[in-house]
């Protein structure tokens, strides 16, 4: 390894193994790991050049993304006990996600509740049955509540692909794979194929996926 590498090759940046592993934390020996079972991983296969692999700058950081939120995603186990129909609260919906405070419940939970009760103190109840937070935790990446980061003020800004209409697709195939117990890393090549697209805007789709906190999903 002869240090960090990185070349701008028509207008877009690419990076060695070395600047892989520079750019993204990992060890060097990781980085051929992720290479030598890219299907597994959704590792971006690259491309040689001047007798040395190269990958898209842009490429890597799609895949870490999607890589860091799938292994967050497995922080937490779903406790998918109980009849689906159930209404439960906040308290109860919390500990199916497996967090340990309802203050860590997702927006997209908190803003679709499938019904509301109003309390003799007029403070409002929000219930949700039971197979609607499941469906939540088949497309979460981990622990959010806010969906902002501590300390800021303003809404979280959209991914880019969040309103792409094959982003459906791509939450299903996740769902399943956390119904059935699968790894959810390799995910790309199968969504690739499925759409009949590159791998690189599967993985983008995916990270969609995992950055949106609880897009619900088919199961």
């Amino acid at each position: 390894m002869n240090g960090v590498a990185r070349r701008v090759i028509d207008g877009r940046t690419a990076l060695d193994r070395a600047g892989v592993a520079a750019h993204t934390g990992a060890a060097y020996s990781t980085v051929n790991h992720w290479h030598r079972h890219h299907a597994r991983f959704g590792f971006p296969e690259g491309f040689r050049s001047n007798g040395r692999q190269w990958f898209w700058l842009d490429d890597i950081e799609t895949f870490h993304e999607a890589h860091q939120a799938a292994k967050r995603a497995e922080l937490t186990k779903v406790d998918r006990r109980g009849n689906p129909d159930d209404l439960i609260g906040s308290g109860t919906a919390a500990r199916v996600l497996g967090y340990g405070s309802y203050r860590n419940l997702p927006d997209t939970l908190l803003d679709r509740p499938d019904r509301i009760e109003m309390l003799p103190d007029g403070r409002r109840r929000r219930l949700w049955y039971r197979r609607t937070v499941w469906a939540v935790a088949d497309a979460r990446t981990g622990r959010q509540s806010t969906g902002r980061t501590p300390g800021t003020t303003g809404a979280r800004k959209p991914h880019p692909y969040a309103d792409d209409p094959r982003l459906p697709v791509a939450i299903a195939l996740v769902g399943e794979a956390d119904r059935i117990g699968r790894d959810r890393r390799g995910l790309g090549t199968v969504l690739a194929k499925q759409l009949d697209i590159t791998q690189r805007t599967a993985q983008r789709l995916l990270a969609a996926v995992y950055a949106s906190s609880g897009t619900a999903g088919g199961k």
